[in-house]
Formats: structure tokens, C-alpha cells, sequence
């Protein structure tokens, strides 16, 4: 396999974790600094976001996927406007963590990777890389890799979301967001490459039926 970068390099893991830990560090500590108004934690939680898109698309990320992030923060906000509880925020995120989970098994399940539907976008791919007996298998077992950091997620924030700890549930979007993703990105990375036949291409250059009769 000569494909260089790692999976890492491809999805700008660390860009990701940023958008998902600021702006609930944001909100908790609104919600403390100002006598646990949630209107205070919201506003510092989209601006926040807001800071994140600014820079992300000044380094020149799709205004799609950062615009996607916003809405995520703006609609956790009003979820814990209108309910008046600041555990709340978080609740958008318990539901994505537990429809995440299901969506990538089924994606494996249905011969549609998700991480190879991901990483075939990035490469502009579309589905060429499906076509590729290897690499789809590759891409199935790697894809494996992602779905216990939902059921992670789940374990810790369920019990403290029912117990509303609006500061552990914080802390435990920063900690359970970046070394889970970076040890899902190594880690499916490491799949990716020990399932790989020897002499594969690699990521970028999927062996299709047109490529193999050449």
C-alpha cells in the first residue's frame, strides 16, 4: 500500500474535535460565570461556534459542513432555552451519539461503509471505490472501528444527563471527543493498512474491473 497521509490528515480529525468540545465549554461556562443562566451559556456557546466557522472557512473547509456545525450548537441552545434546563444542550448530542451508532452498522451491514462513503468524498471518488472488492472490505472492517465510541459516549453521558450534571456532562464532551476520534482514526487506519493486499495502491487509487484489465 503506497498511500502516504493517514486518515487523520484526510478528515481533519483535530478540526473536529474542536468543533465539538468549544462551544459546550462555551456553554458550561456561561452557565456558571453567570449564576447558571442558561440565555448567557447559549450566547457563548454560538458565539463560540461562530468563531470556529470563521476560522475553519478561513482555512478553507466546505461552508456546507461548517455551516452544519452551527445549526448543531444554534438548535442545542434553543432546545435548552425552551425547555429551561441546561442539560438539555447536551441532548442533541445523546440522540446523534445513539442515531450515529445505528447509521454505521447499518452502512456496514448494507455493503455501504460509511468511513469509505466519508473518505471516497474527501478523494473525489464518488462510488469508484466500491468497486474495489479489497478495499471495500477493508473499508467494512474499519468501519467497525468507529461504532463503540457512540456506545462509549452513551454509557457516560446517559446516566449524567438523567442526573443533570450540566458541568460533568461538559467535561465529558472534552474528554470523550478528541482521544476518541484520534484513537478511532488511528486505529482504522491501522485496519485499513493490515487488510490491504500487498502491492494495493492504497486509498486513492481503488482497483476497478477497468483498472485490472489494463
Amino acid at each position: 500500500m503506497t498511500q502516504p497521509e493517514s486518515l487523520a490528515e484526510l478528515l481533519n480529525g483535530r478540526r473536529s474535535a474542536i468543533d465539538a468540545t468549544l462551544p459546550a465549554a462555551g456553554f458550561v461556562i456561561g452557565w456558571l460565570v453567570t449564576g447558571r443562566s442558561i440565555w448567557a451559556g447559549a450566547a457563548i456557546a454560538v458565539a463560540c461556534a461562530l468563531a470556529v466557522c470563521w476560522w475553519r472557512l478561513r482555512h478553507g473547509d466546505k461552508p456546507r459542513a461548517v455551516l452544519i456545525g452551527l445549526l448543531g450548537v444554534c438548535v442545542a441552545a434553543t432546545i435548552a432555552l425552551v425547555t429551561g434546563n441546561a442539560e438539555d444542550f447536551f441532548l442533541l448530542q445523546l440522540l446523534s451519539n445513539a442515531a450515529s451508532a445505528l447509521v454505521w452498522v447499518i452502512s456496514i451491514v448494507l455493503r455501504w461503509p460509511l468511513l469509505g462513503v466519508i473518505v471516497g468524498g474527501v478523494l473525489g471518488q464518488k462510488t469508484r471505490w466500491r468497486r474495489d472488492p479489497a478495499l471495500l472490505r477493508s473499508y467494512s472492517l474499519a468501519s467497525w472501528v468507529w461504532v463503540p465510541q457512540y456506545l462509549i459516549r452513551l454509557a457516560v453521558f446517559v446516566p449524567l444527563y438523567e442526573a443533570g450534571q450540566v458541568v460533568a456532562l461538559g467535561a465529558a464532551r472534552i474528554v470523550l471527543t478528541w482521544p476518541l476520534i484520534a484513537a478511532c482514526l488511528a486505529v482504522s487506519w491501522w485496519v485499513i493498512r493490515r487488510t490491504l493486499p500487498p502491492g494495493h495502491p492504497g486509498l486513492r487509487h481503488p482497483v476497478t474491473d477497468a483498472v485490472a484489465e489494463r
